[in-house]
């Protein structure tokens, strides 16, 4: 008899989550109900199975409204009817019209109004909802004689008072009103909730027809959904014989490129894993994967294939990916096995740049009606919560700020504040909008309208309304289209070696850079800056603790960095084994055969699956099975028993002692969710080779590229000062040089006038385009007659000196542009200022401090780029020593002055401290450690240099100073004001990298309960 509910999937209306949903109708004694959420159908398939579960019978549909206004109900009677509504919703989406008053004629649903909208005449499958409190008036309304088409209306939208008033906060919410000014027409009635049929029925006893009618509907819709066999494309080809043959010969030519015809190890390899894949019917998968792959190829584009995907030989052999799983001892069974019941994926990446080239690639060769990218549930979050619901209550945006920003035990205590915060706190993980997955794409062998609408996000490609979890559970495996800055630095430094030095890069040949000694010595070093991935203070600080100088070590750096890894205290550990080869042991022998490249520590996924095989005795497939059940990935908690009783069970039979191993099964429950997928890892690695090839070889190439990429880790200034550092003359924006990203000429780097915030980027790219059409500006008077500018305009340029190539100071400059601008609007621009000569006018000598320009620098670039922040200190003094000594002062005190880049918050259980990373007057990093105690009474004072004062602390290879005391050192006054309080304001625009983080502080070694010698059993 409910054939109107709504879960909490009515964004902004509805308050119960679906499992409680479905809970309360089974506490109430119901055998069917319907979902009927607002314009979406993102909860149905969850709903599907709760219910089964609860024995209820599912009925699905929607309710249909259009700004705020209800239209009318829509219940599938099967899967076509579902089609039906999805793609009418889709087509009012992606049109914007609004939704009719009358529904289409739909042929397997059946649609339901009330007797505020019903249509005088009916169609066969539509229906009139009377509510209980209706009844009464039933034989004055306008609709007495439509009794044999009536139906039971109980709408249901919350389960207690306290929501009832949480709805209306959403309301209020979702229609941006304060909660007094809502009107009953915002928001449902007192009585939608469920109640038991005894209760409901009574309403209807007049009118058993209601009732009789309400039940034909329960039992004509008969909505039945497979959620094992799968939906994606089935084939590449015409078959699945056929894709199995088309992937097979793929196959073994990518292996004859890869390997030549005598590895026997990769021969087999590949034979295995292609039966596995023809068995899970996953070839369709790999050859789409391959023929994206292929496109990018043809277009020049660099990709970058990652993740577990790169467990497999057959995407190594395809050219997916560039991780050959033999040299590495990848597990397929990672990737891919006959137990795994969730599809796995590839990750690739492309430049940022190029993603959109992609994905309209694959929209427009998959089809537009199959091709989908997955959508999100983006949920209330802390912070906006407060910010919200405040809003609702009528706060002050003041009051908003201190709720949003502030943790609750500084909240203030008043009452409307406690509501602020009850209502807050019940709307935490309720969503709150749908979104756009950041990468997920789905393509579907049925139009994808057949399962849910679609919507359009501004970014132009269509998106599902489930997220990827739900797209597994009903049988989607999902296409991963990244991007990343990292590929774009590459990319864009290939191209400019290939214009700037006529040398052609092949830097998808990984050889070159994982095997050049060169590289290695800079890797060891921490030398990264700008290269993907391995550029962070913590990365350099670990790649010099490692002394970190081949390919398979920079792949462990790459899993242990990751939080997880570094939170269970196994980074700490690895670096001591790194390091004192010699001060442990092996725990068995297993261990040291197959993770003796991490000394014995479970450091990657994969190592999960080689323990449980090669020690417990389990067969691969079982080993992931533990291995997603620990990393919390595995739903089944029945399934992880099953294997944890066969691993005792082999373990004993292997005649290895019970106490061992429960002591490596609590190693493998201890670390294995925090442990990090050994081919995610590599990939970044190859990656992290590539980059660092083209700093080590073409140094200011590689930087301009990372600048027009907009940096990665740090701010723009570094990479610039990467860029001097690495034999590049930098120069400040020109007319006739620059372009809107920063150019290379031979060495000569101008920067973009990207980089001028404050110039507008119209005509920033006019700029450009008007000098590529017509030649170069020959004077300032030249530049104002074929650019239509203003004189702010004309000043930012002035002042940054991109006029210089006249000759004129910039004083003269500034003269001459208000002569010709100050009463002269670009809109009214005529033929006499483009003929007429303009007229020269002799101009005054206006002395000039050399410090201006760099003072104007920091103003419109936010760095100075005419000499460097030391330069404009009011100290001599450059530190006692440099930063390149450092090594040598292991347990001394040092003062050193530096200019400070970046620092990181980090927690610890004495409070809140911070590593800074500095560089010196030679330009070199280095780091340093500030604890709670000193912050208290040295606290950073924003961007800028410092006098610092600490004892160094040489951590394997790797310095680093304690800070005792630091004080922040005052610039010149800016020589371009008279006013003394003026005169110190430009220094404060002088930028810090600042990086926040909020994790349980790290565990002391002690603490890491990893031993370091085997056990000891009596014989």
């Amino acid at each position: 008899m409910y054939l109107n509910c709504h879960s909490y999937h009515s964004l902004r209306y509805g308050t119960i989550p679906l499992k409680d949903l479905v809970g309360l109708a089974a506490s109430c004694g119901l055998k069917a109900m319907a979902l009927t959420d607002i314009n979406t159908v993102t909860g149905i398939y969850d709903f599907i199975r709760d219910c089964e579960k609860n024995g209820i019978k599912p009925l699905v549909g929607m309710e249909f409204r259009c700004d705020h206004q209800f239209r009318y109900i829509g219940l599938a009677k099967n899967a076509k009817g579902l089609a039906e509504m999805n793609r009418f919703l889709t087509k009012h989406n992606f049109s914007g019209e609004t939704l009719p008053l009358r529904a289409p004629e739909f042929k397997s649903a059946f649609v339901i109004y009330t007797l505020e909208n019903a249509p005088e005449t009916l169609y066969e499958n539509e229906f009139i909802g009377v509510r209980p409190e209706e009844v009464t008036s039933l034989l004055t309304s306008k609709h007495k004689n439509k009794i044999a088409k009536m139906v039971v209306l109980q709408p249901v939208t919350f389960s207690s008072k306290k929501e009832y008033n949480l709805h209306k906060v959403l309301r209020a919410i979702d229609t941006n009103i304060i909660l007094s000014k809502l009107t009953e027409a915002d928001y449902c009635k007192t009585s939608d909730f469920i109640k038991p049929l005894e209760a409901l029925l009574p309403f209807y006893e007049k009118y058993p027809e209601i009732i009789s009618n309400t039940q034909r509907i329960i039992d004509d819709c008969n909505f039945q959904y497979d959620f094992v066999a799968k939906k994606n494309k089935k084939f590449y080809t015409e078959n699945r014989q056929k894709d199995l043959e088309k992937l097979t010969e793929l196959a073994w030519e990518g292996f004859e490129k890869r390997y030549g015809n005598e590895n026997t190890t990769a021969r087999k390899r590949v034979e295995k894993e292609l039966k596995v894949i023809d068995e899970l019917e996953f070839s369709a998968y790999f050859l789409i994967t391959w023929d994206i792959v292929q496109y990018s190829n043809s277009k020049g584009f660099m990709h970058i294939g990652r993740g577990s995907g790169a467990n497999s030989i057959i995407a190594y052999c395809l050219g997916i990916t560039d991780i050959c799983p033999i040299e590495l001892d990848l597990y397929f069974e990672r990737f891919l096995n006959l137990n795994r019941k969730t599809p796995p994926d590839f990750d690739i990446d492309w430049s940022w740049q190029e993603r959109n080239i992609i994905l309209e690639y694959i929209f427009r060769k998959y089809g537009k009606d199959h091709v989908a990218f997955c959508g999100t549930n983006v949920e209330f979050k802390y912070r906006s919560i407060f910010r919200e619901v405040g809003k609702v209550f009528g706060l002050p945006k003041e009051e908003l700020d201190v709720l949003a920003k502030n943790p609750e035990e500084l909240h203030p205590t008043n009452k409307i504040v406690k509501l602020v915060q009850e209502y807050g706190f019940m709307m935490q993980k309720y969503p709150n909008q749908r979104s756009m997955h950041a990468c997920g794409i789905i393509i579907s062998e049925e139009p994808i309208t057949n399962y849910t609408p679609l919507e359009m996000p501004p970014k132009g490609f269509p998106i599902v309304l489930f997220d990827m979890h739900i797209a597994e559970e009903i049988g989607f495996d999902k296409f991963d289209i990244l991007s990343q800055r990292g590929i774009g630095h590459i990319d864009d430094s290939v191209k400019l070696i290939e214009k700037n030095r006529g040398i052609k890069v092949d830097i998808r040949n990984t050889s070159i850079s994982k095997d050049e000694p060169v590289c290695n010595s800079y890797l060891a070093k921490g030398n990264t800056i700008g290269c993907f991935y391995i550029e962070s203070p913590a990365m350099r600080g670990l790649l010099r603790r490692l002394n970190c100088d081949n390919y398979k070590i920079l792949v462990a750096a790459s899993s242990i960095i990751r939080p997880g890894v570094a939170q269970s205290g196994m980074m700490k550990e690895y670096i001591f084994r790194h390091n004192n080869p010699n001060q442990f042991e092996y725990f068995h022998e297993v261990f040291k055969e197959h993770l003796g490249e991490t000394y014995g520590i479970m450091v990657y996924q994969e190592d999960v699956i080689k323990i449980a095989q090669h020690y417990g005795g389990l067969p691969a497939p079982d080993g992931d099975i533990l291995r997603r059940a620990m990393s919390g990935k595995g739903r089944s908690l029945e399934a992880l028993q099953k294997v944890k009783d066969n691993f005792f069970a082999s373990c004993a039979q292997k005649g290895h002692p019970e106490a061992l191993s429960q002591e490596i099964y609590r190693q493998i429950e201890s670390f294995a969710g925090y442990s990090f997928c050994k081919a995610h890892s590599a990939s970044y690695a190859v990656e992290s080779y590539q980059s660092l090839y083209l700093k080590v070889n073409y140094p200011v190439e590689f930087m301009t590229a990372v600048i027009n990429n907009q940096g990665g880790f740090y701010r723009t200034e570094v990479y610039v000062h990467e860029a001097k550092m690495s034999g590049g003359t930098v120069h400040n924006p020109c007319v006739n040089k620059s372009e809107y990203q920063t150019t290379l000429y031979g060495t000569d780097i101008y920067l973009g006038f990207m980089h001028l915030q404050s110039l507008e980027s119209k005509i920033a790219n006019l700029i450009v385009s008007e000098r590529e059409k017509n030649g170069d500006y020959l004077s300032l008077e030249n530049f104002i007659n074929r650019i239509p500018i203003g004189i702010e305009g004309v000043k930012i340029l002035i002042f940054i000196g991109a006029f210089r190539f006249t000759g004129k100071t910039k004083n003269q400059l500034l003269i001459s542009a208000s002569l010709l601008l100050n009463n002269f609007k670009p809109e009214n621009r005529d033929l006499m200022l483009l003929q007429e000569p303009v007229k020269e006018f002799k101009l005054p000598v206006l002395e000039r401090s050399v410090f201006e320009d760099a003072f104007d620098e920091i103003e419109l670039l936010s760095f100075p780029v005419s000499c460097t922040v030391f330069d404009l200190l009011q100290t001599k003094h450059r530190g006692d020593i440099m930063a390149k000594d450092l090594v040598k002062f292991h347990k001394k005190q040092v003062r050193m002055l530096a200019y400070l880049i970046s620092r990181k918050h980090v927690p610890t259980k004495k409070g809140a401290m911070y590593f800074g990373t500095w560089i010196d007057h030679e330009g070199t990093y280095f780091d340093t450690a500030h604890f709670p105690d000193c912050l208290t009474e040295y606290p950073f004072q924003g961007g800028g240099c410092y006098l610092l004062l600490g004892n160094v602390e040489v951590d394997y290879h790797f310095p680093t100073i304690t800070i005792l005391k630091m004080a922040k050192m005052p610039f010149i006054p800016d020589p371009r004001y008279m006013d003394a309080k003026d005169q110190y304001r430009t220094q404060s625009q002088i930028k810090e990298d600042v990086s926040m983080t909020n994790r349980k502080p790290y565990p002391s070694a002690h603490e890491i309960n990893m031993p370091r010698h085997r056990m000891k059993f009596n014989s």
